[in-house]
């Protein structure tokens, strides 16, 4: 009786089964399914944050421009709109002596969004990747998620 009591004993300790690992195994690959594409989307969203807060520094620094001058032209744009990690910030050329229209262009991990932003303060998305939605030109906002504004 003791020797089967030991028995028993060793058995229970004995680790999982191949079905146990299958099955932790699929589940974690269940949940990889859903936060890795999730975690991606996350990462893209973070970086077109970058290039919004970009073209609206350069639209104060063409404003304070401009009170200071009275025109925009000869405002150094290639100086004041430095390239960000994902996208390229540029003023346009020439910038009028009365409007102006600054774009960001993605690249490296952006590739595909461009944004625009001119004197009026009216904010375009005019190019986003397969995949993101973007409004009609005449939308006033930027593309900040999959589904748009």
């Amino acid at each position: 009786m003791l020797s089967n009591t030991v028995g028993a004993i060793m058995r229970v300790s004995a680790g999982f089964t191949l079905i146990e690992v299958m099955i932790t195994v699929a589940i974690i690959g269940i949940l990889a399914s859903i936060a890795i594409p999730s975690y991606t989307d996350y990462v893209t969203r973070s970086r077109l944050v970058e290039a919004q807060s970009k073209l609206s520094e350069t639209r104060v620094q063409l404003e304070q421009f401009y009170m200071n001058n009275r025109t925009y032209v000869g405002f150094p744009c290639d100086r004041n709109a430095r390239p960000t990690e994902s996208f390229n910030i540029s003023c346009g050329s020439p910038i009028a002596a009365d409007s102006y229209t600054i774009t960001a262009t993605g690249t490296n991990r952006a590739l595909g969004f461009t944004f625009t932003l001119n004197d009026l303060n009216v904010k375009q998305t005019t190019a986003a990747p397969a995949g993101w939605t973007f409004l009609p030109v005449d939308q006033n906002c930027w593309v900040t998620k999959r589904s748009g504004c």
